[in-house]
Parts: C-alpha cells; structure tokens; sequence
C-alpha cells in the first residue's frame, strides 16, 4: 500500500503545523517522520491516519483519495507511545479486541480468532503472556502487545508515534532492533514518528527530515546522514564542528571560527569521527589543546580548545587509536580534518 501526501497543509490557530507537505511512501517501505517538537511530524501521522482532518491537501492510499474518509475506513492500525491497553483485559482479549467488535458479518469464528491472536503473539515472541493482564508485563512488552493488537485487523498501513518513547535506552535499543525484523517479516508500509535520530538511522529504509511544518530532506539513512542537504539536516542528525573554509589555489584550508562572526563566511561542518589527531604540525592541521578526555565504551571522545581562538572542537576516535596516541589533558594536539561538507554563509 503507498502513500502519496500531495500539498498537506494543517494550521492550530494561527500556528502553522504542516506547510504544504508532499511526499511519497513506497509499498512496503518502514519510513521514519524525523525531527524536533513542533516540526509537525506527529500532526502530519495523525493526518494519514484520520485523526486529524487537513485544512487543503490530498491523503492518496495506493492511487486512491482517501482524505475524506473516516479513520474506521482507512485500514489503518495505530501504535501510541503509552501503549493504549485495556487493563482489565487479558494480553489475548486486548489482542482479540480488534476482531471481536467487527459487524458480525464480518467477525471470524472464535476459532479463527483465536487461530489469529495466538499466531500474533508468537509473532511477537509473548505467546506465553496470553492469560496476562497488561500490568503484570514490563514496558517493552506492554509496547510488542499494542503492536500485535493493530496487526490483528490486517492494516493496509500501520503507524507508530513515538513507539519506544516511553521506554528506557537499553529497551529501547533492542525493540528497535525487533521492530526491522518484524518489518522484514511482514512487509506491512509502515510510517512511525520520532525525535531518536539512532532510532531513525538504524530502523528505516527512508527518512524523512522535518522542521517548521516543512521537509527538509528525505532519503535512506545513508543519504541523509552522508549527504545533508543543509546545515538544518546536518546539526540534526549528529554532533557537527563548524570550521571557516578558505578555498586557495584549488584546495580547501579549514581554520577555527573567529569571535564574534559579523559577516557571511564560508562555513565547513565536520563531525567529530571526521577529524584526525596528529601530535606533529602538518600542512593545514589546526592548534590545539586537549580540555576533556571521556571514555564511552570503545569510543574516547575529547573536548579540545583551538589555540588561535579557544573555539571548543569536539573529537572522537576508537579506545585503540586513543591509547596508541597517549593523549593526556592540557596535551598540545594538532587537528586535521578528513571529510567536510560547506554551505556559505549558513549556520551562523
């Protein structure tokens, strides 16, 4: 089932929440609606869903206008972030609760349903929770049960809106995991919302960056991370260092930024795996001083001041490369970066 948003427009008063929206989603395609509060990513979901009507614009299910059809007409199965189950049911009731309320000439046999509901929690791996109720599962389990509840009608779409919101990291971490491997399963086109840019990265096949109601890239993870289509996208999606960039006799030479900025410069964003540590002065490397040194797991990262202008640089390498190098804090280093992107006088 594809999606096809076609000049979405959606105002709360005098707040503009989705700016004329256009955008495909594929047959079977996981998309991810990225972006800060209020960048209207929710608002668009709860549009494709019919929760929320558009003020202008078109919603097209696979090549059909659906804009005016009611959300109980649009196949759609929700995923909230606070998981939405009815305590006083059981993990089979709540799972069943779809199937069980359809018109009667449409509800399958009790058979059939129980057929369904115990194919859904295998699928889900929580076969063994049926006879459960809600309040006697963890957070990460309570949030598999609401997915397998909005797969038991069959949607022809299922979107999540901040599905592992609630969740701490580690859980988090590994529903994200589970949820590309359900996808992979299921095939189902799927959109969900988020503001994780690792969860976006590791889950989607397409992410679509928001900001202000608008989009402002869409495209694999490796696109928009690799390939930011301005300065927005790249801050967004990661620690970013901002350098002058002088272009001399075809080559680029990097340089700490000057205080205060009070015209337009060339502006070249580096991230921090992007930079290389020298103990030696080279062509084109930049002065500096090691101000704080953190150990993450295999991964050091380093606080360093450029000498010409105290400019804070942010440094990561690999624990291997770190102890190699034998940096120490107050050291004298030199930076050399390997990757830049420039935008001219952005950012600033």
């Amino acid at each position: 089932m594809s999606i096809q948003l076609q000049n979405i427009q959606k105002k709360f008063g005098d707040f503009v929440a989705v700016d004329q929206v256009n955008l495909h989603i594929g047959t079977g395609q996981l998309t991810a609606l990225l972006g800060p509060s209020g960048s209207g990513k929710t608002s668009l979901l709860r549009i494709i869903a019919g929760l929320e009507q558009a003020d202008s614009g078109q919603v097209w299910f696979h090549g059909q206008d659906i804009s005016e059809r009611h959300v109980s007409e649009r196949g759609v199965g929700f995923v909230f972030q606070h998981y939405a189950l009815f305590k006083h049911m059981t993990v089979f009731e709540n799972v069943a609760f779809g199937l069980t309320v359809k018109p009667k000439k449409l509800r399958p046999s009790e058979a059939q349903i129980r057929n369904k509901v115990q194919h859904l929690l295998e699928l889900v791996q929580l076969d063994w929770t049926a006879s459960r109720y809600p309040s006697q599962l963890s957070g990460g389990q309570r949030q598999r049960i609401a997915l397998a509840r909005a797969l038991a009608v069959e949607p022809q779409v299922l979107l999540l809106d901040e599905p592992f919101g609630a969740l701490d990291a580690k859980v988090r971490a590994e529903l994200r995991r589970w949820l590309r491997r359900l996808h992979d399963e299921i095939h189902v086109t799927s959109v969900f919302v988020t503001h994780d840019q690792e969860e976006a990265l590791e889950v989607a096949d397409q992410i679509v960056v928001m900001n202000k109601g608008r989009i402002e890239q869409q495209g694999s993870p490796e696109q928009v991370y690799d390939h930011p289509a301005n300065p927005f996208v790249y801050e967004f999606l990661g620690n970013v260092n901002l350098f002058h960039a002088r272009i001399k006799q075809g080559a680029v030479q990097l340089s700490a930024l000057s205080t205060p900025q009070t015209q337009q410069h060339e502006l070249a964003y580096v991230r921090p795996h992007e930079i290389d540590v020298l103990l030696q002065a080279e062509p084109g490397g930049i002065s500096a001083v090691v101000d704080l040194i953190t150990i993450v797991g295999p991964t050091v990262r380093l606080e360093v001041l450029a000498e010409e202008n105290r400019q804070l640089i942010q440094v990561e390498l690999a624990k291997d490369k770190f102890k190699q190098l034998g940096l120490s804090q107050h050291q004298q280093i030199w930076l050399k970066p390997q990757q830049s992107r420039i935008f001219l006088g952005e950012g600033i």
